[in-house]
C-alpha cells in the first residue's frame, strides 16, 4: 500500500489548502495570539469569524467527516495529509471547521444521533454557527480509567436528572457553545462496568449548568484549548436527549475517540513540521562562537533527529489511518494506541529542541513555540495518557504468544 502518494482529488485539496494557509492563516497568526490573550477564554477571536466564510467559499469546510452526506466523504487516509497541513497553525483547524471538540461531537451526532438531534444540534455545528463541549473527565477520580466516572444520570419520568463536576470540558467557555455531550452513570450497579455509563445531550443554557472557571494549559487560555471546569447541579433534560440508549456510553466513546486521537496525531505532525522549519530558518540566520548555529554539531544532530522522528510518526499515523479505513477502529486499536503515544512525544521533543535553538525567544510566544509545546504536552494526557495506551499495546503484544 502506497501511503505517501495521495489521490488526485486529495492533491488538489492539498494545493488549495496550502494556498489558503499562505494567504490567510500564516499572516494572521500574530493577530490570533493577540486576540486570544486580550479577549481571554470567554471571548471569540474576531479573526476566526472573519476567516470562516473565506474557508467556506473556498470549499475547504468540514473535510474531517468521512463518507457522509454532511462532509467531504474523505477516508481517514485521505484526510491525513490535509489535517497535517491544518495542524501547522493553531489558528487553522477552527477556520476550516475541523477543530476539537466539535469534530468528535459532530461525528457522534452524525453516527449516533436521531434525526431530531441532528437537526437541532448537528446542523448548526456543521454550518459553523455554533460550538460544542465534551464533558467526560472528572477532578475527583482518576479519569484515565473512565469506569471511575461518578457523575449520575437518573431517569425521572420523561426526563433525566444530571449531577456531577467535570473538568477539562473542552469548549465550555466559548460563548458560541450551545450544546454539551455529557458522560455519566445511568446504571451504577451493573456488574459490567462498561455498561454503567451513558452519554446525553445537555444544552449549555439549561438551569443548573455552571461553567465555574477556565483551565489554562501552561498559562494559555483558549490557545490551544478552551478547557473548563463545569458543575451540573440537578440539571434536567428530556429523555429524548439520550444518545443511542442507556448503557451505550463506552460504545459511543470508542467510536468518538478513535478518529479524535488520530486527528490529534495528524495535526501534531504538521505542527512538528512547521516547528522544524522555524528551527532551520532561525539557526541559519544566527551566529554564535564564530559560526552559524545551524553549523554547530548539536544543531545538526537535532535537526536530523527531528526529521527522522517526524517521518516515523507520519508513516505510523498513515498506517493507522489505513487500518481504520480497511478493518475498522476496533481491529486497529493497537495502531491507534501506538500513534497516540508516538506523535505527542515526538512533537514535544522537536518543539523542545526548537525552543532551545531560539534561546530566550523560544520561551516567549513571539514565534508560537510556547503554545505549540503546550499543545503537544497536553496531548500526552488528553484522550488517554501515554501509560494507558502503552499498557494496551503491551497486552496486545503479549497476547500473540499465549
Amino acid at each position: 500500500m502506497d501511503f505517501l502518494t495521495p489521490s488526485v482529488r486529495v492533491q488538489g485539496l492539498q494545493k488549495r489548502l496550502n494556498s489558503f494557509m499562505q494567504e490567510h492563516i500564516y499572516p494572521n497568526e500574530e493577530r490570533y495570539y493577540k486576540e486570544s490573550t486580550e479577549g481571554g477564554p470567554w471571548a471569540v477571536q474576531p479573526v476566526v469569524e472573519e476567516l470562516k466564510p473565506k474557508a467556506k467559499a473556498a470549499d475547504l469546510w468540514n473535510l474531517f467527516l468521512p463518507a457522509s452526506e454532511h462532509g467531504a466523504g474523505l477516508s481517514n487516509l485521505e484526510y491525513a495529509p490535509l489535517c497535517e497541513i491544518m495542524g501547522r497553525s493553531l489558528l487553522a483547524p477552527e477556520v476550516f471547521n475541523c477543530s476539537a471538540p466539535d469534530t468528535g461531537n459532530m461525528e457522534v451526532l452524525a453516527r449516533y444521533g436521531t434525526p431530531e438531534q441532528q437537526e437541532k444540534w448537528l446542523q448548526p455545528l456543521l454550518e459553523g454557527k455554533a460550538r460544542s463541549a465534551f464533558a467526560m473527565t472528572e477532578p475527583a477520580v482518576a479519569s484515565s480509567d473512565a469506569t471511575n466516572i461518578e457523575s449520575s444520570i437518573v431517569r425521572a419520568g420523561n426526563q433525566y436528572v444530571i449531577n456531577g463536576r467535570k473538568w477539562f470540558t473542552t469548549g465550555a467557555t466559548d460563548p458560541r457553545c450551545n450544546i454539551m455531550i455529557f458522560m455519566g452513570k445511568t446504571d451504577p450497579d451493573n456488574a459490567d462496568r462498561y455498561l454503567q455509563q451513558s452519554m446525553i445531550l445537555v444544552p449549555k443554557d439549561t438551569p443548573g449548568v455552571t461553567v465555574v472557571r477556565p483551565l489554562p494549559v501552561f498559562g494559555f487560555y483558549g490557545v490551544p484549548d478552551r478547557a473548563a471546569e463545569v458543575v451540573f447541579d440537578n440539571v434536567r433534560v428530556p429523555e429524548s436527549n439520550i444518545l443511542l440508549g442507556e448503557g451505550r456510553g463506552f460504545e459511543i466513546a470508542q467510536g468518538r475517540l478513535g478518529p479524535g486521537r488520530i486527528h490529534h496525531c495528524m495535526r501534531l505532525i504538521g505542527l512538528a513540521e512547521r516547528t522544524l522549519e522555524k528551527m532551520c530558518r532561525r539557526t541559519m540566520e544566527r551566529t554564535a562562537f564564530g559560526k552559524l548555529v545551524s553549523e554547530q554539531t548539536v544543531t545538526l544532530e537535532r535537526i536530523a533527529e527531528s526529521r527522522i522522528l517526524i517521518d516515523q510518526a507520519r508513516l505510523l499515523t498513515l498506517h493507522a489511518a489505513y487500518m481504520m479505513d480497511t478493518v475498522g477502529n476496533k481491529v486497529a486499536k493497537a495502531q491507534i494506541a501506538m500513534i497516540k503515544v508516538a506523535a505527542p512525544n515526538m512533537a514535544c521533543k522537536v518543539i523542545d529542541w526548537a525552543i532551545q535553538a531560539f534561546g530566550g525567544a523560544g520561551v516567549t510566544n513571539d514565534f508560537g513555540l510556547a503554545a505549540a509545546y503546550a499543545t503537544a504536552r497536553l496531548l500526552r494526557i488528553a484522550d488517554g495518557p501515554d501509560e494507558v495506551h502503552r499498557n494496551q499495546i503491551g497486552k496486545l503484544e503479549l497476547k500473540k504468544y499465549r
